[in-house]
């Protein structure tokens, strides 16, 4: 199969095209034939990417990226959950290769139909910054209705679902965005955006129930003093440095959790208008180097994708089988 790699441990300017051999579907997996995915710049530092769990170091090629939106090619032994030829969308292992190629292999349990409202590059920018939004304002923020939310990074591709699920949810919800993104943050449901460009938050808020952290370094390190005393911080970007016996500074820092449950919750969301998804631009798959130059250079709203197979000819495909 045709596919974007590493040939060894390097950033995003050594990637290459070539040919690599096809996964097939182990019992409780399923091999999907990738029509999008998503660019995740931070990943090159993650140390799945370049490490098995024994602490070994993963085989060379290396295929990145771990959300994908494409249709079931096969399934493995014990898969009930999805069907040959249902659109789908996911996540796969953080240790094995992604979704740059035409095929990847998933558990059939970390996967949901597809929404049909959404193209499949749509979908693809979806699962990792959902999930880690639902995840990280309502398990581990345990975030509920009247309480007060400030939400780091209001316009990236996570802070956009942590707003709407914010105001979802029923929550009082601020924000942090640049001055150009200030409207439409308010937009996706904040009460009240702060400019960081100009403002420092801690000057304006205050008696916070949750901080949901998507900048880090001293971002993260500041949110602290305008938590109420049970307050609670959630950080998806990195570990604070603060010191102290707080068990929450310890428990702050968290990793999104493939869950195909979750996922077809949030895939019905979108159906129903009440979750928007937002995406930055599009790429071909041989482009994948120019789109994490462009995905480092930050200041989007949403995520960037790449396409492996045309919307549009998917679309005339279905017209004319």
């Amino acid at each position: 199969m045709k596919a974007i790699y590493l040939e060894k441990k390097a950033e995003a300017e050594s990637l290459v095209s070539g040919e690599i051999p096809k996964p097939s579907p182990k019992a409780g997996e399923v091999l999907i034939k990738v029509y999008a995915t998503a660019v995740m710049p931070t990943e090159l530092q993650w140390v799945p990417t370049f490490q098995k769990q024994s602490g070994e170091p993963r085989a060379f090629p290396i295929v990145l990226s771990h959300e994908f939106a494409g249709v079931v090619e096969s399934v493995g032994a014990n898969v009930s959950t999805v069907s040959v030829g249902e659109e789908v969308f996911g996540i796969n292992d953080w240790f094995i290769n992604g979704a740059q190629a035409e095929y990847c292999v998933v558990a059939g349990t970390t996967i949901s139909r597809k929404p049909k409202s959404l193209r499949h590059v749509e979908a693809a920018v979806v699962p990792i910054s959902a999930l880690t939004a639902w995840q990280g304002l309502f398990e581990k923020g345990q975030l509920e209705r009247n309480q007060r939310v400030l939400i780091h990074g209001g316009s990236g591709g996570v802070g956009t679902f942590a707003v709407q699920l914010a105001r979802w949810r029923g929550a009082h919800v601020t924000a942090t965005a640049s001055s150009g993104n200030m409207e439409f943050v308010q937009a996706l449901g904040a009460d009240k955006v702060i400019d960081y460009q100009t403002t420092r938050f801690e000057d304006v808020i205050c008696d916070v129930d949750v901080v949901f952290d998507a900048v880090g370094g001293e971002t993260l390190d500041r949110s602290w003093n305008i938590l109420k005393p049970t307050g609670k911080v959630v950080s998806i970007v990195s570990a604070t440095t603060r010191t102290g016996s707080d068990p929450r500074s310890r428990d702050a820092f968290m990793l999104v959790r493939a869950d195909g449950q979750q996922l077809a919750l949030l895939g019905r969301m979108i159906d129903a208008g009440e979750l928007r998804v937002f995406l930055e631009s599009v790429y071909p798959l041989e482009s994948a180097r120019e789109a994490y130059a462009r995905a480092q250079e930050g200041k989007m709203r949403g995520k960037i994708a790449l396409s492996v197979v045309d919307d549009a000819a998917v679309s005339e495909n279905q017209k004319n089988p």
